[in-house]
């Protein structure tokens, strides 16, 4: 079994970015912006958002973060967004999900400009990675394909089953899959019988946030294990979705958790930021 190391990878990204950004100030004299928008107090979002404050501030980024209160309107987060996409200064718009109960999620995230929607959840963004055209895609899916990259993981004609349907993860995920030639299949909550068809897989991707639901008995031996997920254990540990001590007995190629996908989701939100700030700088020659 070999880990697949998403935090060394990670930082072998920030280095190139950091370089990158250092050429692109001598050439535009300005610098990739990026702009967080934070609604309320939930810990776990502060804390991402705490974390992508600091890679920018790593590789050289101008960064905001929009604090925002638990009970604000959807009138004034929409002037907020309106502002930034208005902006020059501002190169990617990022919209920390989840959002309060009273906010439309999806009108917010469609006034997101698409030139500078680095999360890639505009349905101008999604539509285009759906075709194979280029865009912006989604930083975690994005992330796991520069992984399988990197360490040299051919998929083309693998059986990849992704456990999980969701926009920002699953969907994504599999369209990056297929745009790579593999055969795809996607499960969900109403999927009958996982086991049978995590059995079936040469690469598993799990992104649902139950802890331990694949187990060492629902994957076929020598599989590649991409664990998506991230929960806190009632011991306060970070685990994945994936029962890493027994499965990675079992498997090829595993991530672990912490220290997989979650570092690449971030160095991928570099450099979609800087990706928008190159496309803009064009523009405004």
């Amino acid at each position: 079994m070999q880990l697949l190391d998403g935090k060394t990878l990670s930082k072998k990204i920030e280095i190139i970015v950091a370089d990158e950004v250092k050429n692109f100030k001598k050439a535009t004299n300005s610098v990739p912006g990026l702009a967080v928008v934070l609604v309320g107090q939930d810990p776990a979002s502060a804390a991402y958002v705490n974390m992508k404050k600091k890679a920018c501030d790593r590789v050289g980024f101008y960064s905001v973060t929009h604090e925002m209160p638990e009970d604000i309107s959807q009138e004034t987060i929409e002037n907020t967004i309106s502002m930034m996409n208005d902006n020059p200064s501002i190169d990617g718009i990022l919209i920390q999900l989840p959002l309060p109960s009273q906010i439309d999620e999806t009108k917010i995230l469609e006034l997101v400009a698409p030139s500078k929607d680095v999360d890639g959840f505009h349905p101008f963004n999604v539509g285009r990675l759906t075709t194979g055209l280029d865009g912006f895609v989604p930083c975690t899916p994005l992330g796991v394909m520069e992984l399988f990259k990197e360490y040299n993981i051919d998929i083309k004609g693998k059986n990849c089953v992704v456990v999980g349907a969701s926009n920002i993860v699953g969907k994504p995920m599999a369209s990056l899959l297929l745009n790579a030639d593999a055969t795809v299949e996607i499960c969900h909550i109403h999927t009958d019988n996982l086991k049978k068809h995590t059995l079936d897989a040469d690469i598993l991707l799990v992104g649902v946030g139950v802890i331990n639901l694949i187990t060492e008995d629902m994957i076929k031996s020598d599989a590649i294990v991409i664990d998506i997920g991230i929960n806190r254990a009632d011991n306060g540990k970070l685990v994945g979705d994936v029962d890493f001590a027994n499965v990675s007995e079992k498997c090829s190629y595993i991530t672990p958790v912490p220290g997989g996908v979650g570092p690449m989701t971030i160095a991928m939100l570099l450099r979609n930021t800087l990706k928008a700030a190159k496309a803009h700088a064009k523009e405004r020659v």
